[in-house]
């Protein structure tokens, strides 16, 4: 397999974007929506922990995107407040974030099983970026530095979130303040900017047979400056313990952005899930992302390893909302 470095990577990626920083990507998150939507505070109504790895074009990029997350989430005042505490670190060659969370959900009972939830998030955000990894085309480009730069960087992030015992759906919004930061006027920085992303998901159970579950699910992914993406998820729960899933990933061209190139490919990936209930309180889930995309040649693929430990167990029931 032939090798590709980060460089080659971050000029593609920076010329793409327009300078404007992408969100870390999970494939599985739709086991703990709490990562792209502070309304999901609290829904699995009990002490819940769940944590990704996920480790990006792995095996033939130099500089590779690797990307850790954990995430505490409960319930209190009888169940109508969520709270979630989220940590976030993410590598990508030269980039590094560092991000934490505080997630407040009120929740409020729509019917028997129904809630309706509004979520807001509280952060703040480290970024780097390492000049010594990074190769300039001009050896007297002022741009050009060594060392570290870093900056701190306030964030707030919304959204609400519907579940019943069959369907749900979600809307939200991340990085509300990041781009009005004093440091993206400074053009000494070379950090990118963090740009908000919004975020649509919804998806419903459908019984099969009584030990036969279907779980058809979308997420609708835009960023002002990049591109738009839409997964389409399909899994099966068999016999209340395994799941087993598909997604397929592309962009789209929702909206008219000039800052990207008019040809980029649309296909990005199609991804292999799988998550089994060890015991009624763990459950560990693997994906394999393969991207059609001109990485594709250069690595073997994207790896995300999920556990999750609910520390007061709840017996499995059918239809629960807890599959969403």
């Amino acid at each position: 397999m032939r090798k590709i470095s980060f460089f080659s990577l971050m000029f593609v990626l920076w010329a793409t974007a327009g300078y404007a920083q992408q969100d870390a990507q999970f494939s599985q998150y739709m086991f703990n929506g709490i990562y792209i939507n502070p309304a999901y505070a609290g829904y699995k109504e009990q002490l819940n922990l769940h944590t990704f790895y996920r480790n990006q074009w792995s095996g033939g990029l130099e500089g590779n995107p690797e990307t850790f997350s954990l995430a505490l989430d409960a319930i209190a005042n009888d169940g109508n407040v969520g709270l979630a505490l989220m940590v976030l670190k993410d590598q990508l060659g030269a980039e590094s974030t560092l991000a934490a969370y505080a997630n407040y959900a009120y929740r409020l009972k729509v019917g028997d099983v129904s809630r309706l939830a509004f979520g807001l998030g509280v952060g703040v955000s480290q970024y780097g970026l390492d000049g010594n990894k990074l190769k300039f085309n001009q050896p007297d480009d002022p741009r050009q530095f060594n060392g570290m730069q870093s900056i701190i960087v306030p964030d707030i992030r919304a959204g609400i979130y519907y579940s019943s015992d069959r369907w749900y759906a979600g809307a939200s919004v991340d990085n509300l303040i990041g781009k009005y930061m004093n440091y993206t006027k400074d053009p000494s920085i070379l950090i990118p900017t963090k740009m908000p992303h919004l975020y649509l998901t919804a998806g419903g159970l459908i019984t099969i047979t009584k030990s036969v579950l279907l779980k058809p699910s979308f997420l609708l992914k835009n960023e002002s400056k990049g591109p738009t993406n839409l997964d389409l998820n399909t899994f099966v729960l068999l016999y209340e313990k395994l799941w087993l899933g598909a997604s397929y990933r592309t962009g789209m061209k929702l909206f008219k952005k000039d800052n990207l190139q008019s040809n980029l490919s649309t296909t990005d990936a199609v991804v292999a899930l799988a998550e089994v209930y060890v015991t009624d309180r763990l459950r560990i889930g693997y994906a394999y992302d393969f991207a059609f995309n001109k990485f594709r040649d250069f690595n073997y693929g994207t790896h995300e390893i999920s556990l999750g430990y609910s520390f007061i167990p709840k017996k499995i029931r059918m239809l629960s909302p807890r599959y969403f």
